[in-house]
């Protein structure tokens, strides 16, 4: 396992069960650790994917995507692009604009994937998990 599945595993089977912990990970959104920074995001994709009320900070989040994503390591691009995805999917308000932070992105557009997979391209991503869901 690496480092960045065991983090993953971390986030969703461990540090996502306790308030404490779920303050600190709230604090990393611009800590100088790269993973730090991919947890922030993962749980902030975790709170919506997992059908809770997010919290009433997706309009900024989206800001931070929109302004940081290009310039951010692989994996906390993947972190933050999955959050969009998943503010997508659920909050019908933004789905225009995920689908559009993919488009001016282009990340992850054109990847291969193997059959049943969702894709991470954000429009496709979108599609995909909002149409299983019928949203």
């Amino acid at each position: 396992m690496n480092e960045i599945n065991l983090v993953d595993w971390l986030m969703a089977n461990q540090l996502s069960k306790d308030k404490k912990t779920i303050t600190l990970m709230e604090s990393w959104q611009n800590s100088p650790s790269s993973l730090q920074r991919r947890v922030y995001w993962y749980y902030q994709a975790r709170l919506r994917w997992l059908g809770q009320t997010p919290p009433p900070n997706t309009e900024a989040l989206l800001s931070t995507i929109e302004k940081q994503i290009a310039s951010e390591k692989s994996e906390v691009q993947w972190a933050m692009n999955f959050t969009a995805g998943w503010i997508g999917v659920f909050d019908i308000k933004y789905r225009r604009r995920c689908i559009e932070i993919g488009h001016r992105t282009g990340l992850y557009k054109g990847d291969k994937l193997s059959k049943g997979c969702t894709p991470d391209y954000l429009p496709e991503f979108i599609r995909f998990e909002s149409t299983k869901r019928s949203l």
